[in-house]
């Protein structure tokens, strides 16, 4: 028996293709070289953006013709977009032929639910549910292993979907954290070790007693071994300058953030319901500029939220040029329905968004033919 993978997304969904991966083979499924010689098919599916999603009901349609040569080949859709239950319907109906679909809380039961594709379609998917500390990994990542630290967002900026879709912030007791780093380390196989949370500077606020990201960093490094230690990713108002001495002081992390902006003007982080200020954002990296001068700073940002007008899309270019950031991740505003952000008024036409994004990849290259960043 052989299954075959298609991840969309973020690090995290990567991280949870390789939990896809460890239940398969636990199974007795091996890797496929492509989807032809599958016996099970999964996409692990993302829902930030709508091209993500209309890329995903594109390749799942494709699908068909395999269904109809091969009657056994089992197909199972799972992942953020499964997750918001109006799409989930909508692809219930839309892919009679596909056999599962579930949603990110109830990952961990694909097992069960393969095992009973023999009695029907199995469609379930859970509003909430924990942190699943025995499942098994099948790393794919080369060198680097992922850890995943958290789950979950409580910012609610007004523009994302994740909230919805990943439910509230639960951190993993750090006590099981450490123990899967030892065996990571242990295996001497992996260079680098990679913590992953939807905002990992809230990272054991739901604990008791808590543990500070910060903490949970000191500890990370004083494990022996051989590794460099990243994370991603982290929100402004939550980087303490607690965290960023540690960075600083320990030379098992990486001195690199990616620390998103999304925009540059104050009204405008209001609306996406951000808690900072262009001038904490800047006074931030200013910290770090000062405690780790080698440090690589990455952002995003996003143009054209809705009512931005030109002066307040200047702002966001005013500000990468005076950061001078290492690399920008740079995306036009694509509404999600169930966001307050989309029931927004003043919409930006997609030629103004469209004229915006590439006026910042310009200056993006312009910095990094300057000063020699990459």
């Amino acid at each position: 028996m052989k299954y075959f993978i298609v991840t969309y997304g973020c690090q995290m969904n990567v991280h949870e293709s390789e939990k896809i991966a460890g239940i398969l083979e636990n199974l007795g499924y091996s890797l496929a070289q492509n989807r032809e010689e599958a016996d099970i098919i999964v996409f692990n599916t993302c829902a930030i953006r709508e091209g993500a999603e209309d890329r995903v009901f594109g390749n799942v349609g494709n699908l068909k013709k395999l269904k109809k040569k091969n009657k056994n080949l089992i197909i199972a859709l799972c992942g953020c977009m499964t997750q918001k239950e109006e799409t989930a319907q909508k692809m219930l109906r839309t892919f009679p032929f596909v056999d599962i679909i579930i949603g990110t809380f109830n990952l961990s039961k694909l097992g069960d639910y393969i095992e009973s594709v023999k009695k029907g379609r199995q469609f379930e998917i859970w509003q909430e549910g924990e942190i699943d500390e025995v499942l098994p990994y099948k790393r794919s990542s080369g060198d680097n292993a992922w850890v995943n630290i958290m789950q979950g967002c409580n910012n609610f900026c007004t523009y994302c979907i994740v909230p919805y879709v990943r439910g509230r912030e639960k951190s993993r007791k750090e006590e099981n954290i450490l123990n899967e780093i030892k065996n990571i380390v242990s295996e001497k196989k992996y260079k680098k070790i990679t913590l992953l949370g939807q905002n990992v500077n809230s990272y054991g606020k739901d604990l008791n007693p808590q543990v500070s990201f910060a903490q949970l960093l000191k500890d990370i490094c004083s494990i022996e071994g051989d590794f460099k230690l990243s994370f991603m990713t982290s929100h402004p108002k939550d980087l303490t300058n607690e965290v960023i001495d540690v960075i600083a002081s320990e030379d098992k992390i990486e001195k690199y953030i990616h620390l998103p902006a999304q925009s540059g003007n104050n009204r405008i982080l209001h609306l996406m319901n951000r808690k900072y200020t262009r001038e904490k954002y800047l006074s931030i990296i200013q910290k770090i500029r000062e405690k780790i001068p080698s440090c690589r700073i990455t952002s995003d940002f996003i143009v054209g939220f809705p009512s931005e007008t030109e002066e307040e899309f200047e702002d966001t270019y005013s500000l990468i040029k005076e950061v001078q950031f290492d690399s920008i991740f740079a995306f036009m505003y694509s509404p999600r329905e169930g966001t307050v952000a989309s029931k927004m008024e003043n919409q930006v036409p997609e030629n103004v968004k469209n004229e915006r994004v590439n006026k910042l990849l310009k200056l993006e290259k312009k910095i990094q033919k300057e000063t020699g960043k990459r």
